[in-house]
């Protein structure tokens, strides 16, 4: 039986902490010194947390089944990527949706009638407490972007239409690699496989075509 798979929170008592970095950033490192309960004759160990404000994450979908992506050079990783509209949660007190509605707004000149969580994901529990709200969009049109500016690496950015069986190919095949576009990729064509995607009532009209 697996009725009961599922994480759970927990808490190690925490003997100690230390900034690594915390600034203006809303970002912060911290060193935590933990010990592992029932082990008091071990000697306590450091684990680094990288302090993340979350993310949201769109899988926009339109009536012919694609998929509005993006490509953007990510300096970190080296390379120009293929990925779904998203940003952080940096806004004070602005809910999770009303983030992805901007961002999808923003990036992808965007807005949609029908909103679904797809999940809200940990994308790597062992070294941040960042998580990821992943939606799924449908039932899209064009809006502008009003008074938004694209700077830096966005200013750069390309916008495709993918169709969803291809996207899925060129995750499996390795040529798309980041996680929230392969997850939420993947979730849709299951959810869409056990038949859990009824149609928006209203497909009013399509997106502006970018083939």
């Amino acid at each position: 039986m697996t009725s009961d798979l599922s994480d759970s929170p927990e808490g190690w008592t925490v003997l100690g902490s230390r900034d690594l970095y915390r600034g203006d950033w809303v970002m912060a490192l911290r060193a935590d010194r933990v010990r592992r309960p029932g082990a008091d004759a071990e000697e306590p160990f450091e684990r680094w947390v990288f302090e993340h404000p979350g993310a949201v994450v769109v899988l926009a979908v339109d009536a012919d089944e694609r998929v509005c992506c993006l490509r953007q050079y990510r300096h970190p990783a080296g390379g120009r990527f293929v990925e779904l509209p998203a940003g952080l949660r940096d806004a004070a007190d602005e809910d999770p949706l009303e983030t992805a509605q901007r961002e999808l707004r923003e990036e992808a000149e965007l807005e949609a009638g029908e909103w679904r969580v797809l999940f809200d994901l940990y994308p790597s529990a062992g070294i941040t407490d960042e998580r990821q709200v992943c939606y799924l969009a449908r039932d899209l049109r064009p809006v502008s972007r009003g008074d938004f500016a694209l700077e830096h690496e966005e200013a750069d950015m390309e916008r495709l239409w993918v169709p969803v069986d291809d996207l899925v190919d060129a995750v499996l095949a390795g040529r798309v690699s980041e996680s929230p576009i392969a997850a939420c990729a993947l979730a849709y064509v299951v959810l869409r496989q056990r038949g859990e995607l009824a149609t928006p009532a209203s497909w009013t009209h399509d997106p502006e075509r970018h083939d």
